[in-house]
């Protein structure tokens, strides 16, 4: 009878071990582009594979990469969009990310800006996601992360002091 114990105090102590831990780091691209003839900005928001919800470009670390690197090579691979990064985080947010096992961690995912000047026709997760250019506004309705929809609305308010350059173009 003691090894059934011993085995559940076992994972009970796994368990509270892991809520214990420190959350995930993951790297973000908040991807956009400026619509020509309006100067409209836009953002990239696509489904994920797990759950459908709208998010954006985001990954794991990688070794011999620096983290805006991750978040550039994210958008590629699962959105197929190259361009300017920043190397300045926009900031933060937080989620619960759900393991195939369906367990949930606390992840913190570091954002960066990145300008989309192409769009590849193939590219890793083609056909996996649904991809959509949305206005800001839009942008902030889908997503479920309150922090990423604060991180959007404070991106939209540094680039409409840009705008008006984006409208001579």
């Amino acid at each position: 009878m003691t090894r059934p114990l011993a085995i559940l105090a076992r994972i009970a102590n796994d368990v509270q071990l892991m809520f214990r831990r420190p959350p995930r780091q993951q790297y973000a691209a908040l991807c956009y582009r400026t619509k020509k003839k309006t100067g409209e900005l836009e953002v990239l928001l696509m489904t994920s594979r797990d759950t459908g919800r709208w998010v954006i470009p985001k990954g794991w670390p990688m070794p011999g990469k620096l983290s805006h690197e991750v978040a550039a090579r994210e958008a590629f691979e699962e959105a197929g969009v190259r361009g300017t990064v920043e190397t300045k985080p926009l900031g933060v947010f937080s989620y619960p990310k759900v393991l195939k096992d369906g367990m949930k961690v606390p992840c913190r995912v570091q954002v960066y800006p990145l300008v989309v000047t192409e769009l590849a026709k193939n590219f890793k997760e083609k056909g996996e996601r649904t991809l959509e250019w949305v206005s800001c506004n839009e942008a902030v309705k889908r997503v479920q992360e309150p922090e990423l929809r604060d991180l959007i609305l404070d991106f939209q308010r540094q680039m409409a002091a840009q705008l008006p350059d984006a409208q001579t173009e």
